[in-house]
């Protein structure tokens, strides 16, 4: 069947593999299933409630919720009517609601909770979006209930929305996502039905699923990463099942039993650094074969045979210890996809090792997003790279290493701002990235570093932060890390500890922690530590490039604060301005410490 139009998908499930779960959802602790048929109907609710209240084509409503069954609901009933949908994060900031609903002309919104009710109420003082537009996922006394908007729809005839469908064109905008970015104000990104459709056909043949499989959906669906591969979902007739919250991951995992889920790098950190830390908590013989095991799973490679020895060795570890990895993920996961940030070689060797193969992908919002991906089989996933470039998908390496990339996936543009636009292409349609990297084999795109993000040293010397950052990152002692010296002799680091992780450290050492993060960080053995962690991480870089200085931070940077974006990268320009004495100190210390 021509899928044309994202909301073809509905049509396209029901004529090939209609399913009694499309979506399911934990209500009252029970999973509740939504049919596909359920989806199809509940979505033309929504379009006829939406043009009751007078929304038409083009009009812009916003979604802001965590992922559940009424998100998509929303979403296939905007579009269905030809409106465009502005999904939001619900962890941004009343001020960025309000800059959004201004620059898109929000005229309606879907909002999940009380909390996020309340945000948005006051990030709509003295704007246009009358409060009857506004609906709410749960029921929230005071706030127009998501069923009311289900009830109008169904006082209306599905056949009147026909005429409505049919007038929307492949080329039609569907989505602004705003990209929060590392520095400026947030940007529209327009993308259309069709730009994010030739994504789910440029991807499809890279993820191994079948309509008998599930998968459960945690990243958020306001970002391109998890909505595309939800549209791929449902063409292919998976199963989609929303997990309850990212404490209870791990819970929802040995329920749900999932083929597949997306993950961003950070969270399989998390699993990792659990999985090593109840290794140190056994002794005796269990301990050893637990790090016996590991020490094999490091060593792994998806592109050599290391021979009969090591390959029974593997074997025998699958059979002892990582059976109980697998276990703890559900037993029956096929492949885990990583995209949204650069993923520690260690862990994807270590995942390969046990059994699970991690598909690590790369793109932008700006490239609906997929531009590569590692494969599903051996032959087509280096570790270290990004994988294969996706059919469909052109790539070229510019003379100074950045990335340009042309495709039907790439956007329209930027909302509101055609001279942005224009910037970010050449004259020949090439789209620039903004990230450096290089093509290993002429076949495994490999990311080295973001261009607008690197800084030279006074002496000269170009510094790639995030290569340093990823490098340190590696340890379970670290959870976060800048490294600054734009313009000065030599670059210095920004560390906030793995606050658990240290505690557990300091106990198995004999150092006192029974004190605040800001005492802890002054503890000389902790001090010491850290400035041998960095000491051990410099170890593979050039002389110019080695961390000469660091500090540890006492509090987590996050979204809340201002410091990270929603998708979890560093503001380097808000930390830095945060932390300016402290980083003029590192270099206005005596060259002797």
């Amino acid at each position: 069947m021509d899928v044309r139009r994202t909301f073809d998908i509905l049509t396209h499930q029901l004529a090939n593999s209609p399913k009694k779960d499309a979506f399911a959802a934990k209500i009252d602790g029970q999973w509740v299933p939504t049919s596909t048929q359920q989806i199809q109907d509940e979505a033309n609710r929504v379009s006829l409630g939406l043009v009751s209240l007078g929304l038409k084509r083009g009009d812009k409503v916003a979604i802001i919720s965590m992922n559940r069954p009424e998100w998509m609901l929303a979403d296939f009933g905007i579009a269905q009517i030809g409106a465009v949908s502005v999904p939001m994060y619900p962890s941004i900031t009343v001020e960025d609601y309000k800059y959004i609903f201004t620059d898109a002309g929000v005229k309606a919104v879907f909002v999940a909770d009380q909390k996020l009710y309340d945000k948005v109420q006051e990030a709509t003082v003295g704007l246009d979006i009358p409060a009857e537009n506004i609906f709410t996922f749960d029921k929230i006394g005071g706030a127009r209930y998501f069923d009311e908007l289900l009830e109008l729809g169904r006082k209306g005839q599905p056949a009147s929305l026909e005429p409505l469908k049919a007038a929307v064109e492949p080329d039609d905008l569907l989505t602004l996502i705003y990209t929060s970015g590392t520095t400026g104000s947030p940007k529209g990104v327009m993308l259309t039905h069709d730009n994010i459709l030739s994504n789910c056909r440029s991807s499809q043949p890279a993820v191994p699923v079948t309509k008998e499989d599930r998968a459960l959906s945690f990243l958020p669906l306001c970002h391109i990463f998890e909505r595309m591969v939800t549209y791929l979902y449902m063409l292919n007739g998976v199963s989609i099942y929303y997990a309850e919250s990212m404490d209870v991951i791990a819970d929802n995992l040995r329920e749900v039993k999932p083929q597949i889920f997306t993950t961003v790098p950070r969270l399989l950190e998390k699993v990792y650094d659990k999985i090593v830390a109840k290794g140190h908590e056994l002794d005796g013989v269990k301990k050893g074969l637990f790090f016996w095991a590991l020490d094999l799973g490091l060593k792994y490679d998806t592109q050599k045979d290391q021979g009969f020895l090591y390959n029974t060795q593997l074997a025998l570890a699958n059979k002892l210890i990582f059976n109980k990895w697998r276990d703890a993920l559900g037993g029956n996961l096929r492949c885990i996809v990583s995209g949204g940030g650069a993923l520690q070689p260690r862990l994807a060797r270590v995942f390969w090792s046990a059994g699970i193969p991690v598909m690590e992908g790369y793109g932008l919002t700006e490239t609906s997003p997929v531009i590569a991906v590692g494969g599903y089989e051996k032959e087509n996933n280096m570790i270290g790279t990004v994988g294969p470039v996706v059919e469909g998908v052109q790539v070229k390496i510019a003379a100074d290493g950045e990335i340009l990339t042309k495709s039907a996936s790439v956007m329209k543009g930027y909302y509101n701002q055609p001279d942005l636009t224009a910037k970010e292409f050449d004259e020949e349609g090439w789209f620039h990235t903004g990230d450096i990297g290089e093509l290993v084999n002429g076949k495994f795109l490999k990311i080295t570093d973001r261009k607008k993000e690197m800084f030279k040293t006074s002496g000269g010397k170009y510094i790639a932060p995030q290569v340093i950052e990823g490098k340190l990152k590696e340890d379970p002692l670290i959870e976060q890390a800048m490294v600054v010296g734009a313009d000065q002799k030599f670059p210095s680091a920004l560390i906030v500890p793995s606050f658990a992780d240290l505690k557990g450290w300091c106990k198995r050492n004999n150092v006192a922690c029974d004190c605040s993060n800001e005492e802890l960080i002054k503890n000389e053995k902790v001090v010491d530590l850290y400035e041998g962690l960095v000491k051990k991480y410099n170890q593979g870089f050039a002389q110019w490039e080695q961390v000469k200085r660091s500090v540890l931070m006492p509090e987590l940077w996050t979204v809340e604060s201002g410091e990270m974006t929603p998708t979890m990268k560093v503001k380097r320009k808000v930390i830095s301005e945060n932390n300016k004495e402290i980083i003029e100190g590192l270099y206005h210390q005596n060259e002797k410490r």
